[in-house]
């Protein structure tokens, strides 16, 4: 949930209490990328990991990281706690501790934890969704699963589609017209941060 400003307050200042560095655990959807939990020493995108099946991974991946905070830094909290994640390609579900910490859609991308963090060991858990695009240029390194009479008109519905069965090349989208190609550049995907704990600053 999107953190509000103070009544009569329009330009918040907001302070950095931690900042939360690598590193992360990330598990994705083992139907459309690895089945391997992935540590992140340091955020960036996964369009620039080295592995095809993050690489061009489309979806859903959460991050996972514990972080402590000492019993006398919650006390000195006098104002609302938020959490700040920097950089986001392009959608992400905040959870801390079980709780429900609301969606970060667009900038900037900051949620209010204030009801959910706690004095000693958080539990942090970030899922992020990016586009479709990344996994479609990916596909286009794999053999064509259809006939196709020019980059954009497909001559026929392959069986293997009409007849509900996964792509005999491995591919993993399918459209009626290929948007991508082997060499398009890949869009940046995933939690890029840095990913801050703040306060609102008071006078």
């Amino acid at each position: 949930r999107p953190v509000p400003p103070a009544a009569g307050d329009p330009s918040p200042s907001w302070q950095t209490v931690q900042e939360l560095n690598g590193p992360w655990t990330l598990s994705f959807d083992p139907a459309w990328g690895t089945k391997e939990t992935v540590t992140f020493d340091e955020l960036f995108s996964w369009s620039e990991h080295s592995d095809p099946l993050v690489k061009y991974y489309s979806g859903t991946a959460t991050y996972r990281k514990v972080f402590v905070v000492p019993e006398s830094r919650v006390s000195e909290w006098q104002s609302r706690l938020s959490l700040d994640l920097g950089k986001v390609e392009v959608m992400a579900r905040v959870t801390l501790n079980g709780k429900d910490c609301g969606i970060a859609w667009k900038p900037p991308y900051r949620v209010d934890v204030s009801h959910a963090v706690r004095a000693g060991e958080n539990r942090l858990e970030v899922a992020v969704i990016n586009t479709w695009v990344n996994r479609m240029i990916g596909d286009e390194h794999l053999p064509l699963d259809a006939k196709w009479k020019d980059w954009e008109t497909l001559i026929e519905w392959p069986d293997w589609f009409k007849h509900g069965h996964p792509s005999p090349t491995g591919r993993y989208t399918f459209t009626s017209a290929r948007h991508y190609q082997e060499s398009s550049p890949l869009m940046p995907s995933g939690l890029i941060g840095p990913v801050i704990l703040q306060t609102r600053r008071t006078p």
